[in-house]
């Protein structure tokens, strides 16, 4: 075991078919909904940057294992600071492993749950408990599937 972004939600109105219509800064290929950068801007202090460069560190080094380019990077550390909140360590695995799964799940490089938490040093059901909430507390609509 390794050591140990929140606009506000768009609305998604229902048009006339009864089918959801996609805000104008998101795209729908096939399954996916794809953000525009604009959306996925964090909201967090400057400082939490410093504050949490150890925890940043270990987020690169998951990515590295994961090969995850550099958009999924970057959302992933967006969602990592605008959410970790809590300042209990043990706490932070379990937030960074959410992050690395949702930021590559946003950006389109997605890996699976398993290879995220074998990467960051946690269980499964820890990323898959825990990566909806991380997209909706930075503001998203979570996938309902």
């Amino acid at each position: 075991m390794r050591s140990a972004p929140g606009t506000p939600r768009a609305p998604s109105p229902a048009n006339a078919s009864g089918s959801e219509t996609l805000a104008p800064s998101h795209r729908q290929v096939g399954t996916k909904v794809y953000v525009h950068a604009a959306v996925r801007s964090g909201m967090y202090r400057a400082g939490d940057e410093f504050d949490q460069r150890e925890w940043l560190e270990e987020l690169d080094a998951v990515a590295d294992e994961l090969d995850l380019d550099a958009e999924a990077r970057s959302t992933a550390k967006d969602l990592f600071l605008s959410t970790a909140e809590s300042p209990e360590e043990r706490s932070k695995p379990p937030a960074l492993a959410a992050s690395v799964y949702a930021g590559a799940l946003i950006a389109g490089d997605q890996r699976s749950q398993t290879a995220v938490a074998d990467a960051a040093g946690v269980s499964r059901l820890v990323v898959q408990e825990r990566w909806k909430q991380i997209l909706e507390r930075a503001g998203f609509d979570a996938p309902t599937w």
